[in-house]
């Protein structure tokens, strides 16, 4: 037996995210039917980033055990034909036997995408928040590094959340924005990028939505100092929708 390291991307618009569940389609049973249609085994994939329903990734990671005689760096190949289009293997790799993708010490990036114009792009329906209102980027920024350090996230995790510790690490929050535009066509394109040892359930979402409250004006940029502090979801913003999120990058 051999251990296989899939690089996994996909468009998670018509998933209920990256989990098994009963009666949806997700990314992971997706995999779990490709790889048994190859191989012929009945075996189940290790994610290391379950995603919530409507969220993309273009670098989730997962493996799974096979005896199969396929060489590693092909399984890349053979794998996608039996994937749909929504779902693609982009590397496939063998790893340590004792190597578990949420066990590990690692960084994750993601991008949250806002379109910050008067009027939505339909095309971008399925990839981005649309805000209409103006945002302030220069308070946006100042707001995102209070969150940069170890803090516990408390405040910025679903109630449902099921993590034994609501402390974890960011390295960095950057705004980026793209297309930058005047008048009426506000800022056009902004990415939120975050980068962090590792994210609670609906984290990277409400600090999107804390920040966009924050360049609407709601609050201002100090008061993320107390909703950290206060260690109660009620304090923070919203949370953004899913579709603007993309897990991009995990590094071990």
């Amino acid at each position: 037996m051999k251990r296989i390291k899939l690089t996994v991307s996909y468009d998670g618009t018509n998933y209920s995210g990256w989990q098994i569940q009963p009666n949806a389609p997700t990314i992971e049973a997706e995999l779990d039917k490709a790889i048994a249609s190859l191989t012929g085994e009945n075996v189940h994939v290790i994610g290391a980033s379950r995603t919530d329903a409507g969220v993309h990734g273009k670098g989730n990671v997962a493996v799974f055990d096979t005896g199969s005689t396929i060489p590693a760096d092909r399984f890349s190949y053979a794998l996608n034909r039996y994937l749909p289009e929504d779902i693609q293997i982009q590397k496939s790799e063998e790893v340590d036997k004792d190597f578990h993708p949420r066990h590990c010490d690692t960084k994750k990036t993601y991008e949250y995408k806002i379109s910050n114009t008067e009027f939505y792009l339909p095309q971008e329906r399925r990839y981005s928040w649309h805000v209409q209102a103006k945002l302030d980027l220069e308070k946006m920024q100042e707001a995102a590094n209070y969150l940069i350090g170890e803090h516990d996230f408390k405040s910025f995790a679903s109630v449902h959340t099921q993590a034994e510790t609501t402390i974890r690490t960011i390295y960095s929050i950057e705004l980026i924005a793209k297309d930058k535009k005047e008048g009426k066509d506000y800022q056009g394109e902004i990415i939120i990028r975050v980068k962090g040892n590792g994210f609670l359930y609906n984290m990277v979402r409400i600090i999107a939505g804390t920040l966009v409250g924050v360049g609407k004006g709601r609050f201002e940029p100090q008061y993320v100092k107390e909703m950290l502090e206060a260690l109660d979801r009620t304090k923070a913003g919203e949370t953004a929708p899913p579709q603007g999120l993309t897990l991009v990058e995990i590094q071990y």
